[in-house]
């Protein structure tokens, strides 16, 4: 019995509670199951509610004859990593999805002059229907609609391992915030944790999200796709740090350690993307950026007499939270963003492992090399009210055994920090730009000897961490060019012959292997 929900086992346990797992548990829930919605942070968490930003920002087809363009479009942006399927499904029901949203009296923001280039998506080449996703609103109507339907929150609950029973997932290994580690039961598990941003030592997500879940999946069968591809986004680090810098203001940016020569017209196209591209000749930006060092580039501003709309919302947003204007002098560096790969999943959030759904950004494919900007959130709505649907239906039917009264809770050790600040602080290092063959194999070896130091502690969430970081590592060592969100600094040009995605599983002897999509 869980003493902390007060029930034995549930129909569908769903870990992760952003706007992708707050969606599986409400799509599931509407079907008839009994849900339960765990998550390592707060309820209303993850990448979805990350403060450092001024918004979120929902794009999706502008009416059915928009769809087949959007498609090409991610496709293209996605140099030959999207799968189209995925993109298709995702293009599909972002407008039922939206629909869902007013129905549930979550409120959108609409732009006033929606015609300005900067409410084209980041990477595109249209503008978009174009919504403001408003978290205050989505939180509000969003629990008052888990409330109604019956789903059980079950905050600070991280996850450490599924139960399998009968080749099936019946069920996860949850910690709580004491420590102590449960076993819960469920006819089927949704995974909808977040990307892979917790690995990293200066990352632009919430607390929780850990990147550990892909361990989890990968020990059960899982395989992880476009793991290499992560977001990299400039964010400040003075006068604040950990907060995402507005690229629309580098068209009236100057950038410390760029060039004069071309910095105009470059500062311009890179106006154009939040996160860095190895695709585009702008990645000269960032990598000046990334040259500046630890305490980041400055940038400073020529700013014309009236702010377009996009950043005259930032600009209110940054002043009025941190009390000074931007173009008062920031500094900017590096960090690891959002995740385009993560595990494998079908239309339906299937992962291939009976039992096993996943959505969100935990989950890989429908996005490429690139992401246009605006379809995580899309993603989240779209895939998570899928993986909910399908989840509820493989578990109907499917009763799960109750847990063993009187079983003890597994202990796991509170000495963590130390292990895990060493990995986050090599990964991002060596694994966000300017990756090379030497500096990923010494990650690795790092790895190694974490994970023999951690034989002896028995640490799930280190095990955990090491392994998706391993796994990370891998991908980009096997993908010898530069595409798109992964650039190599030794091989900084785009191979044809690698317009492909990889996948990473566990080899015979418990390694992360990758190879490409069959």
């Amino acid at each position: 019995m869980c003493a902390a929900c007060n029930s034995h086992v549930f129909d569908v346990l769903v870990v992760g509670a952003g706007i992708a797992g707050c969606e599986a548990a409400l799509a599931a829930a509407a079907s008839g199951a009994s849900v339960a919605l765990a998550s390592a942070g707060a309820t209303f968490s993850g990448s979805s509610f990350f403060p450092g930003t001024w918004g979120l920002g929902l794009v999706g087809p502008d009416g059915e004859k928009d769809e087949d363009d959007l498609v090409g479009a991610i496709l293209e942006v996605g140099r030959g990593m999207a799968l189209p399927g995925l993109a298709r499904a995702l293009a599909r029901g972002v407008g039922p999805a939206v629909a869902r949203l007013r129905q549930r009296g979550v409120r959108l923001l609409e732009a006033n002059n929606p015609d300005e280039r900067d409410f084209i998506p980041c990477f595109d080449r249209a503008h978009r229907s174009w919504h403001g996703l408003g978290r205050a609103s989505y939180r509000a109507a969003t629990g008052e609609a888990l409330g109604r339907a019956g789903v059980v929150t079950l905050p600070h609950r991280e996850l450490l391992d599924l139960v399998e029973r009968d080749g099936q997932v019946r069920g996860a290994l949850l910690r709580d915030g004491r420590g102590e580690a449960r076993e819960l039961g469920a006819g089927a598990v949704v995974l909808a944790t977040g990307g892979f941003g917790g690995l990293f030592s200066r990352t632009l997500t919430m607390p929780d999200v850990l990147g550990t879940a892909a361990a989890v999946a990968l020990r059960h069968g899982g395989g992880l796709v476009n793991a290499e591809f992560i977001q990299i986004m400039p964010g400040l680090v003075e006068p604040v740090r950990d907060v995402v810098f507005n690229e629309r203001t580098f068209r009236y940016a100057r950038v410390e350690g760029l060039g004069a020569a071309g910095a105009e017209r470059l500062l311009d196209s890179r106006g154009g993307h939040g996160p860095f591209t190895a695709s585009l000749p702008d990645r000269a930006v960032d990598l000046a950026v990334a040259a500046a060092g630890p305490r980041g580039a400055a940038v400073s501003y020529d700013l014309p007499a009236r702010l377009p709309e996009f950043m005259q919302t930032y600009f209110s947003w940054f002043e009025g939270t941190f009390g000074r204007r931007p173009d008062e002098g920031v500094r900017i560096a590096p960090y690891a963003h959002a995740s385009n790969g993560g595990i494998l999943v079908d239309e339906r959030g299937a992962t291939g492992v009976p039992g096993l759904f996943a959505c969100g950004e935990a989950t890989g494919g429908m996005h490429g090399a690139d992401r246009i900007g605006g379809l995580s959130s899309a993603n989240g709505l779209v895939f998570g009210h899928a993986a909910g649907l399908a989840a509820a239906e493989w578990a109907a039917g499917r009763t799960c055994e109750e847990d063993e009264e009187g079983r003890p809770p597994r202990i796991t050790p509170e000495r963590e920090g130390e292990a895990l600040l060493a990995l986050r602080r090599a990964m991002g290092e060596r694994c966000l730009l300017g990756r090379t063959d030497e500096g990923l194999r010494e990650t690795l070896r790092l790895l190694d000897e974490l994970d023999e130091r951690n034989a002896l502690a028995g640490s799930s969430r280190v095990a955990n961490a090491t392994l998706s970081a391993r796994a990370l590592a891998t991908a980009m060592l096997a993908r010898t060019e530069s595409r798109g969100a992964h650039f190599r600094a030794d091989f900084p040009e785009e191979d044809p012959a690698q317009a492909r995605p990889l996948v990473v599983r566990l080899g015979a002897d418990g390694r992360p292997v990758a190879g490409p999509l069959a």
